[in-house]
């Protein structure tokens, strides 16, 4: 049971758009003012927003696995199977194992939303588009990502995603570039 459980840990942190959140939180609240927006922080909070959830979306399309000369390259899922970014050996090597499937779609959506949650409900995100709502729903600011991320993460962990995206290295390779 610890095993599966540490799986499912460790495909949730890998699922879960990590690498966004930490570039929306590091960026949000220059670009909002720290909440006391203008009409040009409103936009540039959209566009942040916009990329970020992206980004997310994106993720869930990418996979990795080893070339025919050892190195490790990434690609983008679709229907007839992987697209590869960079390997110029892709053709020798049969990628159709990496099609896209329903579960991409379920993982991308649902990491959208987790992003969604977090960044729509942060403080600078709040004070700037609906200040309003900060001090009527401070119960729903509070509980709301809480029980999204609870439930986004259980569905990660029973219906496992076995892609390795941009950043992740197919199961039991190790980097070992210097």
């Amino acid at each position: 049971y610890r095993d599966r459980a540490f799986k499912g840990v460790a495909d949730l942190i890998k699922l879960l758009p990590t690498g966004t959140v930490f570039l929306f939180q590091f960026l949000n609240p220059l670009l909002t003012n720290t909440g006391h927006c203008g009409t040009v922080n409103k936009y540039l909070s959209g566009v942040l927003l916009a990329v970020c959830g992206f980004s997310c979306c994106f993720s869930s399309f990418t996979d990795s696995y080893i070339g025919s000369d050892g190195k490790v390259y990434y690609g983008l899922a679709t229907k007839d199977g992987l697209w590869s970014f960079s390997d110029p050996n892709a053709g020798s090597k049969d990628l159709s194992k990496y099609k896209l499937r329903f579960g991409d779609f379920v993982h991308a959506f649902l990491s959208l939303v987790v992003f969604s949650v977090i960044a729509l409900l942060d403080d600078n995100t709040v004070s700037c588009f609906y200040p309003s709502f900060e001090l009527e729903e401070k119960t729903l600011l509070m509980v709301l990502p809480t029980v999204v991320g609870g439930l986004a993460s259980s569905v990660f962990m029973i219906f496992p995603n076995n892609r390795h995206g941009i950043g992740y290295a197919p199961t039991g390779i190790t980097d070992d570039s210097d």
